[in-house]
């Protein structure tokens, strides 16, 4: 993957692709923007106002979805683990039910024998070989009798504590799935508002609309290169990063869809770690765990491979590609695709592989 030295990288042709896509989306420093191809009507300044309204609609409706795909990974954890309390306790249970047994079948042989056991009998020989195996006996007896109650009630105990975490498991569970349809529900409003807001538009108002999306992030994306903050970021990216980087460019041209995590469509998050994954690299699930908790990593210091979290509440992700790019799912009605990694509000970078 080329750094902005102009060194590159040709270990894959989904590297070759994005330094391609790349050259599309960057706007070197000091670019112009041209106008777009016909004049705007006076209702330019409208126009802008929802596209500035349609954009913190997506973006809420992102931090819904983080919610939601955080609520739905604790369910899953904790219906795993509601599943392992259960065969715990179905095993503890048959446990218990043969150690009963087995005391039953004591208790029942010491009352047949008239309420003295076989050993203590032995004991009350007048043959002191038969007297000394007796006690011998005796003593295991009582040693293998202690033990089995010993075991029993510990069995007993286990049930117990297990009974109780699967009760706190179920509660957790129930609180998760509440959180889940809470957050469903505000997912489905806000892209309902928005797309309400973008279907009231003409189709060459919508067309505009588009345009002057790309010019927002042309803008932005302008500006963060004319820092020269791309001057530092010359790391090249790891075996691992490389994969990841496949795996993302492969997903190109398929649609976001939130909660998504492929193979057919992905939401931001759902495409990080599923890059990650093919990599051979676990990380969390949503944007905002990732922030929190994969090493951080000064963007000075970025290289190819790295997720860049955007947004002050770590709502969006995009993993990082090389020449100033991103790989990301941007929204609703929007596909994966290549964007100037400047072109949103950046948070912060992360590390899944350091």
């Amino acid at each position: 993957m080329a750094g902005v030295t102009g060194k590159r990288h040709s270990t894959t042709t989904a590297v070759a692709l994005i330094c391609a896509c790349a050259a599309a989306v960057l706007a070197a420093p000091g670019t112009a923007f041209a106008s777009p191809a016909e004049p705007l009507p006076p209702t330019k300044r409208s126009l802008e106002q929802v596209r500035k309204e349609i954009d913190r609609l997506y973006r809420e409706a992102g931090t819904a979805t983080d919610a939601y795909n955080a609520a739905e990974e604790k369910a899953e954890k904790q219906s795993q683990e509601i599943v392992r309390l259960a065969r715990s306790i179905d095993k503890g249970q048959a446990r218990l039910e043969k150690l009963k047994a087995r005391a039953g079948a004591a208790a029942r042989a010491q009352y047949r024998g008239g309420g003295v056991p076989d050993e203590a009998k032995l004991l009350l020989s007048d043959s002191p070989s038969r007297f000394l195996d007796g006690a011998g006996r005796l003593r295991q007896g009582q040693h293998a009798t202690k033990s089995m109650l010993t075991e029993m009630s510990r069995t007993q105990e286990d049930l117990t504590t297990y009974a109780k975490d699967a009760s706190a498991q179920w509660k957790r569970l129930e609180a998760n799935r509440k959180a889940k349809a809470e957050a469903k529900k505000k997912v489905k409003k806000k892209i309902a508002a928005a797309e309400k807001l973008e279907s009231r538009l003409e189709k060459k108002e919508r067309e505009r609309l588009r345009k002057l999306e790309e010019e927002a992030a042309l803008e932005r994306q302008s500006a963060w290169v004319d820092t020269g903050i791309l001057k530092d970021a010359k790391g090249d990216a790891t075996s691992p990063g490389k994969k990841a980087i496949a795996y993302a460019t492969a997903q190109i041209g398929k649609p976001y869809v939130w909660g998504a995590e492929g193979p057919k469509s992905f939401d931001c998050s759902g495409l990080t770690s599923q890059a990650w994954a093919a990599a051979g690299k676990g990380i969390p699930r949503t944007s905002q765990e990732q922030w929190k908790q994969l090493p951080h990593v000064d963007v000075k210091n970025m290289r190819p491979g790295d997720l860049i979290i955007y947004h002050k509440d770590a709502s969006h992700v995009g993993l990082y590609v090389g020449d100033g790019a991103i790989v990301h799912a941007p929204r609703p009605g929007r596909n994966v695709t290549v964007a100037g990694a400047g072109s949103m509000e950046i948070l912060g970078v992360v590390r899944p592989d350091k």
